[in-house]
Order: structure tokens, then C-alpha cells, then sequence
């Protein structure tokens, strides 16, 4: 485990609010000189704690209407099921996410579409024909009530 200080916190209470911020910026919000926030900023790449950068876009503005979550129970008799399961499911553009599980449901997607006629057609084309499902349930998204990556640092 990576020990962080108070000021390691708060540089990454505002990196995480604000990655596009300049380094003296940062370092003025954090309240440190630009050379003690860049080396600190250096550090937590270096050990891992800050992995990088990326754009969000959200793919509603994208004119996708509709998520999925499918749970996935896998026919676990057949030696190889996950692996070929997850290597075909990452070649379905619509899928999102993918979290497996111990317990009942194996594999977790998340799924989005246009809107239903795409998702249907999805769903049997593409969904139904991933290898070794023993049993699939779909519950359809309704309302993301919180969202949020920010850590509690």
C-alpha cells in the first residue's frame, strides 16, 4: 500500500476535480511551491497512484439512449468459457464495461444502444451469439442516481 501525506491528498483533491489545471495552478490550490507539486505529481505517477488523463464523453450526447445491464452466468464445464467469453464480448463495440464475479452471475456487461429497435437487434445478433452462456438476465437502466470517480482522499 502506498502511503500518502496530507499534502499528497490535497493535490490529488484537486487533480481529481480539475486535471486540466496547469501545474502552478495546482500547486496554488494545493498549497505548495510549482517544483514540491510537479515532483509530488512526478511520484504518484511513477508509483501508480495516478494512472493518467482521459476525456469523458458522454455517449448520450452521442445519440445513445439506451443502457443494459446484462449478468451472465457462463457454462463453467467448459475449460476455457471465461476466457473465450471476455475475448468475444470486447469485440462488441456497445459494450462498455465488463466485471466479473464469484458467485452466481460470472460476468457483469454494460451495454448501450440507440435506442430499443438497436438494442433489440443487438441483443440477438450479437449478445445471444457470445460463447458458453448458460443463463443471461437484462435489466434495463432507468436512472444513474450517482456517478461519480472521485476518491474520498
Amino acid at each position: 500500500m502506498i502511503m500518502l501525506d496530507d499534502v499528497d491528498r490535497r493535490i490529488l483533491r484537486h487533480y481529481q476535480a480539475e486535471p486540466t489545471l496547469a501545474m502552478p495552478e495546482l500547486a496554488e490550490r494545493a498549497g505548495v511551491t510549482s517544483a514540491t507539486c510537479w515532483r509530488r505529481v512526478e511520484r504518484m505517477r511513477g508509483e501508480g497512484v495516478i494512472e493518467g488523463v482521459e476525456a469523458v464523453i458522454d455517449w448520450r450526447a452521442l445519440g445513445y439512449a439506451v443502457e443494459v445491464s446484462l449478468r451472465v452466468t457462463l457454462d463453467k464445464s467448459q475449460p476455457r468459457a471465461f476466457d473465450e467469453f471476455l475475448a468475444a464480448a470486447r469485440e462488441v463495440p456497445e459494450v462498455l464495461e465488463m466485471q466479473t464475479f464469484i458467485g452466481r452471475t460470472d460476468v457483469r456487461l454494460s451495454v448501450i444502444a440507440r435506442d430499443l429497435e438497436h438494442y433489440q437487434g443487438l441483443y440477438r445478433d450479437r449478445i445471444l451469439t457470445l460463447p458458453h452462456i448458460a443463463d443471461l438476465e437484462a435489466l434495463m437502466h432507468i436512472a444513474k442516481i450517482k456517478w461519480d470517480e472521485g476518491l474520498p482522499v
